[in-house]
Order: C-alpha cells, then sequence, then structure tokens
C-alpha cells in the first residue's frame, strides 16, 4: 500500500484509471515537494508496481488456473453434444482423425496467437487487450476493421447457438421425466419459446457484471458443469455398448439409404451433412476469438504469453481427449441413428434422473459461457460509446448501489439498457431459427479460417518479419488456405442444412 500520508491523483482517488495512464506523470506528482517524515518511503516506485501494472491499470491477478477456466468453459461447449454426429457423418475412418487435427491447428495458431498479446516484444512491448486491438496494432488498417466485424458477428452468433442450446437441454429435463412417466407412449412434444425466455431471463441479470476479469468465479463454475455432462455422456454411451455388445458405426460414417429422424438419408445429402460435420467440429474448439481477452487478465512475471501458452495446451488437451471419448461412444452406441445432440435428442431415456442431472449441467454451463464470450462485446460497444460522448453521463456515470452482504454495485445506465437489449435481440432470433446442428456447424465454418488460422498467421508473419516466399512463410500460407477451403466446404454445408430444414419450418412455432 501506499504511504498514509501521501495521496494518489485524483484519476486513481476516483477509480477511473486510464488504459494508457503515463507513469511519468504519476512519479512526477509525487516528485513534488513535500515534507518527509522518518516513516515515509523514499522510493515510491515499489509502492506503484504494487498496485498497478506497466500500463496504469490496477494489477491483473489472472493466473494459469483461471485462465484454463476460461478456455474450458469457452472449448467444453453446446459444440461437444455434436460430435457424435459429426463422426458418424464422416465414419471412424475420418471422424476422428478430422477432429484430432482441428485440435492440433488450435494448438499451433493459438500458441502464435499468444504472442501478439504485446506488440513486438512479448514480454515488455505494448499490451493488447483484445484480438481486434492486436490487429490494429499488428497488421492496421482494413485488417483490423474486418477482423472486428467479423469477431463480434461471431460471438453474437455464439450467443445465439447458445441460447438455442439451453433451451433444448431445459426441455429435455421437462421430457425425459414425461417419457418416464408415460412410459414412452407420450411423445412429449413442446416449445422451445418459454425456455429461451427463461434463460434470457438470467443472462439479463448477469450480463450486469460490469467487466470480463470479473466472471472468473462463473467460468470455473461452468467448466466443472463441462466435466459433469460431458462425463455423464461418455458414461452412457459406454454403457449403451455394454448392453449392445458391439461398437455401432462404419468406417465410412452414415449410409445412403438410412432412415433417421431427420428421414431417408440421399446421397446429396450424405454430402451436405459430412460438410456440416466440418463445421460442428471447427465450432467445438472456437475459443481464439476471445483468447487475448483471457489473456490480458493474467498477472506477471512469468511473462503472460508463457502462462496463456501453458494453459492453452492443458486445455486443448484435455478437452480432445473428452471430445474424443464422448463423440466416439456416442457414435458407437447408435451408429446412423446417433442423435444431434446426445444427451437432448433422446437416444438415451434411462436413468431419467442421471438425463436431468446432466442436463442441468449445460444449462448451468452455457449460461457462463454466454458471458464468456458476450463480455468482450460487451466491453467493445461501451469503450466505442465512452471515446464517443465521453461528457455524457448516460453513457458514462456510474451510480453506486449499496447490496446487502454484497457491497456495492457500481449501476451504470447505459450498460444495463445496452446489454439487456443484446440479450432480448439474440433471444428472439434463436426463436426465429432454433436448428441447433445447422447454427453450430455456421458459427464454426464462419469463425474458424478468419479468427483461429488467418489473422494469428499473418500477425505471427508481420511480428517476427518473415520473409515472403522463405519455406515458413510458405508453410503457414499452405496451412491457412487448406484451413480456407475447410470453412467453405463447411458452410456451403450448413447452409445446405438450414434450406432444408426451412422447408417444414414456422417462425417461433418449432416444436421438440
Amino acid at each position: 500500500m501506499l504511504p498514509r500520508s501521501r495521496t494518489l491523483p485524483s484519476r486513481f482517488q476516483h477509480g477511473v484509471i486510464e488504459e494508457r495512464y503515463d507513469f511519468r506523470h504519476y512519479l512526477e506528482v509525487e516528485a513534488q515537494p513535500k515534507i518527509q517524515t522518518e516513516t515515509e518511503s523514499v522510493s515510491i516506485e515499489p509502492n506503484y508496481s504494487k498496485c498497478f501494472d506497466d500500463d496504469g491499470r490496477l494489477k491483473r491477478t489472472g493466473t494459469f488456473w483461471t485462465a484454463t477456466a476460461h478456455i474450458i468453459t469457452a472449448v467444453i461447449g453446446s459444440g461437444v453434444l455434436s460430435l457424435a454426429w459429426a463422426i458418424a457423418q464422416l465414419g471412424w475412418a475420418v471422424g476422428p482423425v478430422v477432429m484430432i487435427l482441428f485440435a492440433v491447428v488450435n494448438l499451433y495458431t493459438s500458441s502464435l496467437l499468444t504472442q501478439c498479446y504485446r506488440t513486438d516484444d512479448s514480454v515488455n512491448g505494448q499490451r493488447n487487450y483484445t484480438y481486434t486491438d492486436a490487429v490494429k496494432s499488428i497488421l492496421g488498417g482494413k485488417k483490423f476493421k474486418m477482423c472486428g466485424l467479423i469477431q463480434y458477428v461471431n460471438l453474437f452468433g455464439i450467443a445465439i447457438g447458445y441460447t438455442i442450446a439451453a433451451s433444448v437441454s431445459m426441455m429435455a429435463i421437462k421430457r425425459s421425466n414425461c417419457y418416464h412417466e408415460s412410459h414412452g407412449k407420450d411423445p412429449c412434444h413442446m416449445s422451445s419459446n418459454g425456455y429461451m425466455i427463461t434463460f434470457a431471463i438470467a443472462e439479463v441479470i448477469l450480463s450486469q457484471i460490469p467487466d470480463f476479469d470479473q466472471v472468473w468465479w462463473l467460468s470455473i463454475v461452468a467448466a466443472i458443469m463441462s466435466f459433469t455432462y460431458s462425463a455423464v455422456g461418455l458414461g452412457l454411451g459406454i454403457a449403451k455398448v455394454a448392453e449392445n455388445g458391439a461398437f455401432q458405426g462404419s468406417l465410412m460414417g452414415i449410409s445412403i439409404g438410412a432412415v433417421t429422424q431427420a428421414g431417408t438419408v440421399t446421397g446429396t445429402q450424405k454430402i451436405w451433412r459430412s460438410l456440416q460435420a466440418l463445421g460442428a467440429m471447427a465450432f467445438s474448439y472456437s475459443f481464439s476469438i476471445i483468447l487475448i481477452e483471457i489473456q490480458d487478465t493474467l498477472k506477471s512475471p512469468p511473462s503472460e504469453h508463457k502462462t496463456m501458452k501453458k494453459a492453452t495446451l492443458v486445455s486443448i488437451m484435455v478437452t480432445t481427449v473428452f471430445y474424443l471419448l464422448c463423440g466416439g461412444m456416442g457414435y458407437a452406441a447408435f451408429g446412423d441413428h446417433v442423435p444431434g445432440n446426445l444427451l437432448t435428442g433422446f437416444g438415451f431415456y434411462n436413468p431419467y434422473w442421471l438425463l436431468d442431472i446432466a442436463n442441468l449441467a449445460i444449462v448451468v454451463h452455457l449460461i457462463g459461457a454466454y458471458q464468456v464470450f458476450s463480455q468482450p462485446f460487451f466491453a467493445f460497444v461501451e469503450k466505442w460509446s465512452a471515446r464517443k460522448w465521453p461528457k455524457n453521463n448516460f453513457v458514462t456515470a456510474e451510480h453506486e448501489i449499496p447490496i446487502p452482504c454484497i457491497g456495492v454495485y457500481q449501476l451504470n445506465f447505459f450498460r444495463l439498457i445496452w446489454r439487456t437489449l443484446f440479450v432480448l435481440l439474440t433471444t428472439i432470433i434463436a426463436m426465429l431459427l432454433p436448428f441447433f446442428n445447422d447454427v453450430v456447424g455456421i458459427l464454426g465454418a464462419f469463425g474458424f479460417w478468419p479468427l483461429t488460422v488467418y489473422y494469428p498467421i499473418d500477425m505471427y508473419i508481420s511480428q517476427k518479419k518473415i520473409g515472403r516466399w522463405t519455406k515458413k512463410w510458405l508453410a503457414l500460407q499452405m496451412l491457412s488456405g487448406c484451413c480456407l477451403i475447410i470453412s467453405i466446404l463447411a458452410a456451403v454445408g450448413s447452409i445446405a442444412g438450414v434450406v432444408l430444414d426451412l422447408k417444414t419450418y414456422k417462425p417461433f412455432k418449432t416444436s421438440y
């Protein structure tokens, strides 16, 4: 702490610390002639470094464990529930291999991206607080604007996808009990709209958490929930395989002519579904868009990129093992008849209480994951608005609201209204397009190449000044080109899936 007889500059007294606060200004204020006492510290630099980081912000407190929790919350999301279906489209020969390749690519490009948190020097360079800050600082110009558009559209889409997934899981709890009570005689069809509204109410409340670094506890809870429902899905898959006495499925995936819940699979549908599976697998690893934001919560030393690399490695290894086990056992249990959502498609009926626990864990996880992905979007809009209207009290004023047993909450009216509108809009769109697998595939295809591959590689080349047509440059460009082709194919397959679903769809009246 600072010596009692000294006072901080007014901007520090009021808790408003500028992003680029000049350290020299702090020293100049503190260096003004004052009467020294024997108890005063002569050097104020150690006191400063205890409270603030090198950019003038309050000391970051994130660790390897909190970063790992954030990543696992982001990675093991609703995408894991569609992996059994995705492997079923590609078969035993291709499905697991493709999944491992996605993991390797994500691990490599994420390690490149961690070095972009600081410009020029990964230890002492200027900090980039967000993904788009890194692109602007390193690449600049049009690439920055395009990256911002892609990132925030993708974050918005993920919020829609999580709303759909959460409502499906909430319905699954109701339907599993209905199945149990009717002994499977009642189809238990119901609308998802009421469940989406319930999820939205929870998100409106939680979205008022001001900053990303304040949701670490929500990420830890969500990460625990991720392992819970993944373990249940894995356990039920193993039990089903044991009951069948053999592994289902084939080397080349779902057969042409197979009868599924969506109808008979034709040759054309086989192609579309296989391409859509690529999008589902890409979506299951989509966390690069918030990697820089997570890294900005880490304390140093050690340097942020070292901690983040370690957290990324552990997180992707753990989640890949879970993905292979859950997806593989789901396909082994049901073969061509695997549901699009492993725990809500009612491939499993019993024990119904275990399904209820798993689906409740999914809902709790998605409540947290929604915030992890939405907070960067919230911060972008609010910072832009504060720069645009710095003197507008509606936008910038914080009002202290005492909360018993918790403390004082800083209420901002612009934050309250804007974030509420964001949640309402994502909910309305989710009601209009409640197609879980299709939405997951489109999001994966749209965000995978530009955000996970292209920008990290381009920034790395720029940072390390890798010359054109060198071996390393060519290798990186080939990797980027291959991933672009995969994204395009996945997008085509997912859009074709939406077109097929729209033929029998009625707005706001879809039931499960």
